[in-house]
């Protein structure tokens, strides 16, 4: 029960980051629906999964090195500012306020959007790569049982927490008209753009 407790305490703060992830929940539920933000928090789920398979199998060197860290800045704030610049000149131009049809594609883009905007984001590997060493050097979590244990309580609790903001946004839909959506895409992409700014000028 410790490993679970700690896991869900660390999986409340990574779900309650202020970052463009916590922003593209809210506002694809709010425009989307709920189901569309659950899409988009399995898709930002996966790829915290993906970051912590990656880091534990050794390559937080290869992130650690200063010589990286500039192409993880670069290409993560690259990626950021597309999708702002996306929101705010082509999503917010947009007359249509809901869509309801549901298709395999279109469920796919969403889990798609939401794995590349928390893996554009290196805020996020950080986040992992400090979590895994602190795990592993104070908790004594490096492998077996224990890990397994405590990360899964970490994943568990973001991917919950994503479909509770979903869930939460997703009721507002009543009060959201046209000019609303049209506001909160390009409140999105200055969200998106701004730190994607901030992750180049950090590298």
């Amino acid at each position: 029960m410790d490993k679970v407790l700690q896991g869900i305490q660390f999986g409340v703060v990574l779900a309650f980051l202020i970052g463009p992830v916590f922003f593209t929940i809210l506002q694809t539920s709010v425009e989307k629906g709920f189901m569309y933000g659950v899409l988009v928090a399995i898709g930002v789920s996966i790829s915290d999964f993906a970051y912590v398979a990656i880091c534990y199998l050794g390559l937080i060197k290869l992130v650690n090195n200063p010589d990286n860290r500039i192409f993880f800045a670069y290409g993560g704030g690259a990626i950021l500012m597309l999708f702002g610049a996306y929101h705010i000149f082509v999503k917010a131009r947009n007359k249509s306020v809901f869509k309801t049809t549901t298709s395999d594609q279109g469920m796919f883009r969403y889990v798609l959007k939401g794995f590349i905007i928390n893996g554009a984001s290196p805020t996020v590997l950080f986040f992992w790569v400090g979590t895994i060493s602190l795990v592993s050097l104070d908790f004594g979590y490096s492998q077996g049982t224990d890990f397994y244990t405590f990360f899964g309580a970490v994943l568990a609790t973001v991917l919950l927490t994503d479909i509770l903001k979903a869930f939460l946004s997703d009721k507002l839909r009543n009060l959201v008209t046209s000019k609303f959506i049209r506001i909160s895409n390009i409140v999105l992409g200055v969200v998106l753009i701004v730190f994607g700014l901030k992750l180049m000028l950090k590298g």
